[in-house]
């Protein structure tokens, strides 16, 4: 559906990327931009238009959204690299990004003094979620801001207004919290079954439907048998987002050990083992590591 509102995309990476051809399906004009500009030029022949600054960019732009590494690094486009001026009066900035609440707290009040509108949306689902549109979109700021973006959100996913803003990054790092525990207890139950002799594929296939299953069972259960680990989520932003856990957690006084401890596996992996730049998944690569000769899955 043809639609003449402009979307403006910054950041068009592993996530960035299928958000950018669904909003092209759906029939929004976008104009994309990204720091390594290959990562842009390839979706020039699906209709996108390439931007050859993130200023450039904004500058018809009805709603622009930023799916960026970090909070220093959306802080930087919006406004070192002069996107907040370049952007028109009454413009949405949508922060997909997963940063910290204080900083999405901080951007929303900044951007308000060029009289831009701004909602903080992180997402979950990864680039399968992203590929399809079925992203879980957790959304803090203005309930009727949050209103106008049905038609984008509706484009990706699920959208939910958790809060006022900063409160879509603090549901951010509970989803983050949960996926990494997860992803621990089942890299830790299906080595344990490999180690004493069981299939863990059988294994894996016998808890489906029952109080252990789980996407992170189904999806990343798989990744880690067939030993698929290839990003879709990294270990360096894994690593980031617990961080941001743990900072807010120590801030408002709440203790949490079981996030505590995924951080140091990441952290080894990334620092011991050199796999920063593997899908989280791969935290049973810290395991292995940690639990010699045992091994789970196959290389095939």
């Amino acid at each position: 559906m043809a639609t003449s509102l402009r979307v403006a995309f910054l950041g068009t990476g592993l996530m960035g990327a299928p958000m950018v051809r669904r909003l092209l399906g759906d029939g929004y004009p976008v104009s994309a931009w990204n720091r390594s500009p290959e990562k842009a030029s390839i979706l020039a022949p699906e209709g996108a238009l390439v931007a050859s600054s993130a200023a450039s960019a904004v500058k018809d732009a009805d709603f622009v959204i930023t799916m960026l590494s970090d909070g220093s690094a959306v802080a930087d486009v919006l406004f070192n690299q002069g996107v907040a001026a370049a952007m028109k009066a009454g413009t949405i900035l949508v922060d997909m990004s997963s940063i910290k609440p204080r900083e999405a707290r901080d951007h929303s009040a900044r951007l308000s003094d060029f009289d831009i509108r701004h909602i903080d949306a992180p997402v979950s689902g990864g680039t399968l979620g992203a590929d399809a549109g079925k992203l879980a979109i957790m959304a803090g700021g203005d309930e009727a801001v949050f209103g106008e973006l049905a038609g984008i959100f509706g484009v990706f996913g699920r959208a939910i207004l958790v809060g006022p803003s900063g409160s879509g990054q603090l549901s951010k790092l509970a989803n983050q919290a949960i996926v990494a525990i997860n992803i621990g207890g089942v890299a830790e139950a299906l080595l344990l079954a490999s180690a004493g002799g069981a299939d863990p594929a059988k294994v894996r296939a016998a808890l489906t439907g029952g109080f252990a299953d789980s996407t992170i069972l189904s999806q990343h259960g798989q990744r880690m048998l067939t030993r698929n680990f290839e990003p879709g989520g990294t270990i360096h932003i894994q690593i980031k987002d617990l961080e941001n856990v743990l900072e807010e957690a120590t801030n408002m006084g709440v203790v949490m050990p079981l996030v505590q401890s995924m951080l140091k596996m990441y952290q080894f992996i990334r620092d011991d083992l050199g796999q920063g730049d593997m899908d989280h998944s791969a935290a049973l690569l810290g395991l292995e590591a940690k639990s010699k000769p045992h091994r789970v899955g196959s290389s095939s």
